[in-house]
C-alpha cells in the first residue's frame, strides 16, 4: 500500500545547510526522514512544497491547498521561525495562522508533525534576544497540538540542538548533522525503530564563542541578513518548491547518511 508524505516550510524543512545531492539541491531532515519511512512501507511517495525564507502566512497560502491535494498520511511542518526572527513579527498572529494550518490538515492528513523552532539562545547574542520570543512560540505549539490532535517534535533542553557543532556556520540554519538528528527525532515520534538518543549531546565540549568569532560571524553572516530585511528582500523569492509533486523515495534516492 502507497504511503504519502509531504514536507512543508520554510528552509528548514527544505534542507538548507544539509549536504547537497548531487544536482546541487538541499538534502534536508525531511528526505531522510522519507528514506526512513520507505523502510517500512511498501512505496512511499514523497513530495516537499517547502521552500526557504517562506513565513507561516505563506505556508498557509501558498503550501497547505496543495498538500491537502495529495491526501497525505505524514504531513511535517516547519514555520514560524523566519516570523520569530522579525522584531515586528506578531507572536499571536503567528500562532493564530498555525493553528488555521492544523486545523485545514487535520481533515485530510492521517498524522500531522509541526517542529517547534530550536532554542537559539546559546548560539549568538540575537538568539538570546529573541529567547522569550521563541519560548512564547513553542508553548502556543503545543496549545495547538492539544487542540488539533498534531504531533510537536522537540527537544529537551542541553540537547545536541543547543551546540554549534549541529549548525551550519550561519546558526540559522543546521548543519548534515542536525538535518540527520533532526530526522531521527520525527521517525522516533512516529513510533519506528529509530535510536532515541537523536537529541544527545556531542561529545566533547562546544567550540568556544569568543569576540573574534562572533565579530567574524556578524560581518559574514548576520549583516548580509538583515540587509535583506532592510531592503525587503527574501532568500525565498523567485524559488520554487524542490519537490512539487510526489516521486517514489527510491527515485529521489534519499539517504540518511550524514
Amino acid at each position: 500500500m502507497t504511503f504519502t508524505y509531504v514536507a512543508l516550510g520554510d528552509s528548514l524543512s527544505e534542507g538548507i545547510g544539509d549536504v547537497p545531492w548531487p544536482d546541487g539541491r538541499p538534502r534536508g531532515w525531511t528526505d531522510r526522514l522519507a528514506a526512513t519511512l520507505a523502510d517500512h512501507h511498501d512505496a512511499v511517495m514523497y513530495a516537499n512544497l517547502a521552500v526557504r525564507g517562506k513565513r507561516a502566512g505563506d505556508v498557509l497560502a501558498q503550501q497547505v491547498g496543495p498538500a491537502n491535494s495529495l491526501r497525505p498520511d505524514l504531513v511535517t511542518i516547519s514555520a514560524g521561525g523566519n516570523d520569530a526572527l522579525r522584531p515586528s513579527g506578531d507572536v499571536a498572529e503567528v500562532l493564530d495562522i498555525l493553528s488555521r494550518i492544523a486545523a485545514e490538515l487535520a481533515d485530510v492528513a492521517a498524522t500531522t508533525i509541526v517542529v517547534k523552532v530550536p532554542n537559539l539562545e546559546g548560539l549568538s547574542i540575537p538568539g538570546r534576544l529573541l529567547a522569550g520570543r521563541i519560548a512564547e512560540l513553542n508553548a502556543g505549539i503545543d496549545q495547538i497540538a492539544d487542540t488539533h490532535g498534531v504531533l510537536v517534535l522537540t527537544a529537551p533542553v542541553g540537547s545536541v540542538f543547543e551546540d554549534l557543532r549541529a549548525w551550519s556556520p550561519d546558526r540559522l540554519h543546521l548543519n548534515a548533522l542536525g538535518h540527520q538528528r533532526l530526522a531521527r527525532g520525527a521517525a522516533h515520534l512516529l513510533g519506528l525503530p529509530e535510536r532515541p538518543d537523536w537529541f544527545a549531546p556531542l561529545a566533547g565540549s562546544p567550540p568556544r564563542r569568543t569576540p573574534w568569532t562572533e565579530g567574524r560571524w556578524v560581518i559574514e553572516h548576520l549583516a548580509p541578513w538583515i540587509g535583506r530585511r532592510l531592503r525587503g528582500v527574501s532568500s525565498g523569492d523567485g524559488r520554487i518548491a524542490k519537490q512539487p509533486h510526489p516521486q517514489l523515495v527510491s527515485a529521489v534516492g534519499a539517504d540518511r547518511q550524514a
